[in-house]
């Protein structure tokens, strides 16, 4: 796999730019917060990047920063997101706005950046906020955001999926199981607290 390149920019017209690696060229599609911090035509510059596999293509992806890389790699793991939809996350949001958003449940927010509804807005604060509170140090977010960010795991995140199972929308259930204080619950005792104090 292709993890960084440093080369002459040849090209650039977002989300596209091509990249002169001693001459080889590489095709790389970027984020608009990566665009606004490279060079000028023909200067040099370092990309992190991520490359896609695919059976009828083999995608390269570049990042001004290994911050937004982390927060690209994060983005494809959640369900219904692909590449395309991460660019345009990054484009539109930066890292430390996105992760904000995400601990605070602003799902206002989120439904602000092109592409990304309501559901996919819920799905994102539901999914993403484990994986930030694992890569948050490498992305650098201050510490404090990410503690400060409910912890999904075991019984929790097992009630928090009954509960989008009987109906409730994911980040409705996510805020009726953060409500119920107590962590040395049961799965279902979790779910019954949440259920009589809605």
């Amino acid at each position: 796999m292709i993890g960084r390149l440093r080369g002459n920019i040849i090209e650039k017209q977002p989300p596209e730019l091509v990249l002169d690696v001693q001459g080889v060229g590489y095709e790389l599609s970027a984020p608009m917060s990566t665009f606004v911090n490279l060079p000028a035509l023909h200067e040099s510059v370092t990309l992190y990047t991520h490359m896609v596999v695919r059976e009828d293509a083999q995608l390269l992806y570049g990042f001004i920063s290994e911050r937004e890389r982390l927060l690209f790699r994060s983005l494809l793991k959640v369900n219904g997101v692909g590449a395309k939809l991460a660019l345009t996350i990054l484009s539109g949001s930066d890292v430390d706005s996105f992760a904000r958003s995400v601990a605070e449940g602003d799902t206002a927010s989120l439904t602000r950046l092109p592409g990304v509804g309501k559901k996919t807005a819920e799905r994102l604060i539901v999914e993403m906020r484990d994986r930030l509170k694992e890569v948050g140090t490498a992305m650098g977010l201050d510490a404090t955001m990410t503690s400060n960010m409910p912890d999904n795991k075991g019984n929790r995140n097992d009630a928090v999926e009954a509960l989008v199972a009987l109906g409730y929308k994911p980040a409705e259930a996510d805020k009726m199981i953060r409500a119920v204080a107590a962590d040395d619950l049961s799965t279902e005792q979790l779910i019954r607290q949440a259920l009589q104090r809605s």
